[in-house]
């Protein structure tokens, strides 16, 4: 049987086919536009994203027996607001995870309500990426717009209602609205009350390997699909992306390096970071993780590469770059404001530490350099909880680099394992799908019968002191120029 996961991103949505094996049969990427309406703001239409999943669909299946198309789930790209009215009508363009203008609101959830009582009810603080600050503001700047809201969903849910009717969502990607109860898995009543939503205007609520319903019998024969094709809940993306890599059950990591960079790190328990630096988060395979997520990641080098050098010679720009540790130029990866752990969303990027001496390769080192120390500032909140991490999976586009694999390893002082596929979130929620239609018992089953390592990228002692060295440096740098910047 074929399994189909489809990972909404933010740029394109990507469909994967996998066959019961594991096996990727093939995959198809439309990509759809991004609006930035303000500065600030960042918007993308929901049909846009319906339009070119079900043309992907057609392209990805053209060449394969339909019929034996068994499940569809999905990952998306978390947080975004996708409003419906009574007749399922889009609203308003969506508002998305990248998107900054909720910034009064943000403070209104953390300092009005109180950061102490928004981690009581949800296990998280408010983040102005987050869903709720995001419908605080519409109800305050688009009133009229609000009362027609009938249905909230999230990006890739927007898909799962159109292919099967269910107005559903999963327990990963509700955690990162501020509106669940992490913790019960249910969606929290004092939330609800205090952004003024009603639970009817929410999805229920699945865990991702879940059947929601089944295709709908039009689009069935649309796409020459059987009837009984399972539609399954699905997961946030880094859930997603973490069932990709084997990321599941006690201690497992996984750091991704996609346009933000997240680190993943899964547990059978539920906890919370007492100061709320890290995200916690229901998990895709039943369980719980903590996450750190930085907003510019793999788009710090792309930024570098194709606005400022304005070149595609991605690998060409990195050949000269040799003595790692050494380098003298600091990079502040904070293009879009920050998240974790510093949730400032008037963080800006710059370079310090430049000098006469400075080269063109020092520059692009630094921006390899500064996402790796970004993430590892992460990684030492975690590691403040008592949380041990000697390994981890990395996936991602950026994560493609050597050079910034081995980089990463050093800076954080972890073994990576590279896995084989690296299709993270769509290879997720194929699997997804494959739970969900009884292929395998679970998540962890998938996992460990699928996922498969294709090398590994060990610390070096002698690198690894050389960048310590380097972090306690970088680890100062925001503090001294917080604020500066922030009223531009």
């Amino acid at each position: 049987m074929y399994y189909i996961g489809i990972d909404l991103g933010t740029s394109a949505v990507k469909l994967l086919l996998m066959d019961s094996n594991g096996e990727i049969k093939n995959i198809v990427s439309k990509e759809y536009p991004l609006y930035f309406p303000h500065p600030g703001w960042s918007e993308q239409n929901p049909v846009d994203w319906w339009k070119q999943a079900m043309a992907g669909l057609k392209e990805l299946l053209a060449e394969f027996d339909k019929t034996k198309v068994a499940g569809i789930s999905f990952g998306g790209q978390m947080h975004g607001l996708v409003t419906l009215d009574e007749n399922d009508h889009v609203i308003r363009p969506a508002i998305l995870w990248n998107d900054g203008r909720t910034g009064a609101e943000t403070e209104y959830l953390n300092i009005v309500i109180g950061k102490e009582k928004l981690s009581e009810y949800t296990a998280n603080i408010a983040f102005a990426g987050f869903t709720a600050p995001k419908i605080l503001w519409m109800q305050k700047q688009e009133p009229e717009l609000w009362k027609k809201t009938a249905k909230i969903m999230l990006p890739k849910d927007y898909l799962a209602y159109q292919f099967s009717g269910s107005f559903c969502t999963d327990y990963s990607d509700a955690s990162g609205m501020l509106l669940l109860d992490v913790k019960n898995k249910c969606w929290s009543e004092q939330m609800l009350e205090i952004c003024g939503v009603k639970e009817c205007q929410l999805p229920k609520l699945y865990e991702s390997y879940e059947v929601v319903g089944t295709i709908k019998p039009e689009l069935a024969k649309e796409l020459g699909v059987s009837e009984n094709v399972k539609i399954v809940a699905g997961a946030g993306d880094n859930a997603a992306a973490a069932v990709g890599t084997g990321t599941v059950g006690a201690g497992k990591c996984n750091i991704s390096l996609g346009t933000s960079g997240t680190i993943f790190i899964s547990s059978d328990h539920f906890t919370v970071d007492p100061v709320n630096a890290l995200h916690s988060f229901d998990h895709a395979d039943g369980g719980y993780h903590l996450m750190g997520c930085m907003l510019s990641a793999a788009s710090c080098n792309k930024w570098w590469m194709d606005e400022i050098l304005q070149t595609k010679d991605y690998a060409g720009e990195q050949t000269g770059i040799s003595k790692l540790g050494e380098n003298q130029v600091f990079y502040l990866p904070y293009l879009m404001g920050e998240r974790s752990p510093h949730n400032d969303p008037d963080a800006r990027a710059m370079f310090l530490g430049m000098s006469m001496n400075t080269m063109r390769q020092d520059m692009t080192q630094a921006v390899l350099e500064g996402v790796a120390f970004g993430l590892r500032d992460s990684l030492e909140v975690a590691r403040s909880q008592g949380i041990e991490v000697q390994c981890s999976k990395i996936c991602g586009g950026g994560a493609k680099s050597p050079l910034w694999q081995k980089i990463i390893a050093n800076v954080m002082n972890l073994t990576l394992e590279i896995p084989k596929n690296e299709e993270g979130p769509g290879l997720g929620a194929a699997m997804l799908a494959a739970v969900g239609c009884g292929e395998y018992a679970s998540a962890a089953e998938a996992c460990e019968k699928l996922v498969k390592t294709k090398a590994v990228i060990a610390p070096d002692p002698v690198l690894v002191e050389k960048y310590e060295e380097r972090y306690q440096k970088f680890k100062k740098l925001y503090p001294a120029v917080k604020g500066v910047l922030g009223e531009s």
